[in-house]
């Protein structure tokens, strides 16, 4: 698992992924230097690298930065690779990109456009990172809680499929990478199911409350 990216998702990403005996490569755009710390406290599992490096070790990618960020990718090293986008667009982070903003274009599809041979999925956007890491629970518990993914690419949609249920969570397939604005910012599947920020253990979602959601969507 390589990481692009290393704020507040991907590093719970990270936590879980090696909780679940995956080996991990963390990165940024600051250098390793500033990930040893961080590294350090994940285990012996987790290793810090340059975007580049984490992009060539990873089976899967997760990119996770600002939408402002996505010229910056290594394309190179993400062809062919299973990549899973955790980016949520803000125009008072990011600016404002008149493709999104007029709707054309999800920003996973323009993410495609910066590194157009990789098979993205979107995942793990429309969650609170600290319910993230509290949610997770084993296969078969009761109080399992369900992600959306959505993807062009049937096999990386499995790959994620794997990964996500291997850190404790099921799958609920939301669609083409042109309907993941279902659970972009805003939508009733970002965030509100989870429960409020203000209590950070979160509470269980199943299968048909995030599909209910996902189809309450509205553009």
């Amino acid at each position: 698992m390589g990481l692009i990216g290393s704020g507040n998702i991907g590093i719970t990403v990270a936590q879980l992924a090696v909780g679940a005996g995956h080996q991990v490569v963390l990165s940024n755009s600051r250098g390793p230097e500033t990930l040893a710390d961080t590294a350090a406290q994940l285990g012996s599992r987790a290793s810090a690298a340059t975007s580049e490096q984490a992009a060539v070790a990873g089976d899967i990618v997760v990119v996770t930065v600002p939408v402002k960020s996505f010229p910056n990718l290594p394309a190179v090293p993400l062809a062919g690779k299973t990549v899973i986008d955790t980016c949520n667009y803000g125009p008072e982070r990011d600016g404002h990109i008149p493709e999104i903003d007029s709707k054309s274009l999800t920003s996973s599809e323009l993410l495609l456009r910066y590194i157009p041979d990789a098979m993205l999925v979107k995942a793990f956007n429309n969650i609170f990172f600290k319910h993230l890491l509290s949610l997770a629970r084993p296969a078969g518990a009761a109080d399992r809680s369900y992600l959306p993914i959505a993807g062009d690419s049937t096999s990386a949609k499995a790959a994620v499929t794997e990964f996500i249920e291997s850190i404790g969570y099921s799958v609920v397939d939301a669609g083409s990478l042109a309907d993941g604005w279902r659970q972009a910012t805003g939508t009733p599947v970002w965030g509100t199911p989870y429960g409020p920020y203000s209590n950070e253990k979160g509470q269980p979602v199943g299968e048909d409350a995030i599909r209910a959601a996902l189809a309450a969507a509205a553009r």
